[in-house]
């Protein structure tokens, strides 16, 4: 008897082209990589604003968004809700030098960051610190399967985001999109645009804040050309 073969489905798409941005540094990131890191901010992760570095990348993206080409230009945005989300693409309207009125805006609440519930905004020195059970779990599932408690796995965002790429398929086919998000919801997108089947990686593929990953229509599926490339 044959023995059965797992085979890799591409996903069929309409779309004509995906830009993700994750937006630049927010005063949470900054605080993790200095001597704050245990510090945890007494307010709702979605209110979490850019630092003075994380606006100055998002103009840079802005500078960068004036020099595509017809061809590359998104002409619908989707953004996150968050504050850092929205800072960022406000931050980059401002600093393109193209005129008129721009593309398209809209707001999704799937594109939400990663909900973190009883370690929302917990740094990984402070869960290693105060919550040393729940840092051995995430370590022994992986990110895709660890779920804190009241919080998501990635594959429970993997799950919404799809959704909403779905809903994407039949009103802006033939479109091509920028997304302004966050790390998970990237990392996401790049699980989806891989279609069925398709390998999950050992470790997370790094987002840096203020990176670009693009995936381009390759005969009526998305590949991906692109992944967490900052902008000089």
């Amino acid at each position: 008897m044959q023995d059965n073969i797992a085979y890799h489905l591409p996903r069929p798409t309409e779309l004509a082209g995906v830009l993700a941005i994750r937006h630049g540094q927010s005063t949470v990131n900054a605080a993790s990589d200095g001597p704050a890191a245990d510090t945890r901010p007494r307010v709702p992760d979605w209110n979490i604003e850019l630092s003075p570095l994380g606006h100055e990348q998002a103009a840079k993206l802005g500078e960068w968004w004036s020099r595509l080409g017809r061809d590359d230009r998104p002409s619908l945005v989707l953004c996150s809700p968050y504050r850092r989300t929205m800072q960022t693409w406000e931050t980059m309207k401002k600093a393109s030098r193209r005129s008129g009125n721009g593309p398209v805006l809209v707001v999704d609440e799937r594109l939400r960051d990663r909900e973190m519930g009883a370690l929302e905004l917990w740094s990984p020195a402070a869960i290693r610190a105060q919550a040393p059970e729940e840092a051995e779990r995430r370590a022994r599932l992986g990110d895709w399967f660890y779920r804190p408690p009241g919080g998501e796995s990635l594959a429970d965002v993997t799950l919404r985001v799809r959704d909403l790429i779905n809903d994407l398929e039949r009103p802006a086919a033939r479109t091509q999109i920028l997304i302004v998000a966050h790390d998970a919801t990237i990392a996401a997108l790049r699980r989806i645009f891989a279609g069925p089947g398709s390998t999950l990686p050992e470790e997370l593929p790094p987002v840096p804040n203020a990176s670009v990953s693009q995936w381009i229509q390759d005969g009526g599926r998305l590949k991906r050309v692109r992944w967490g490339e900052t902008i000089d």
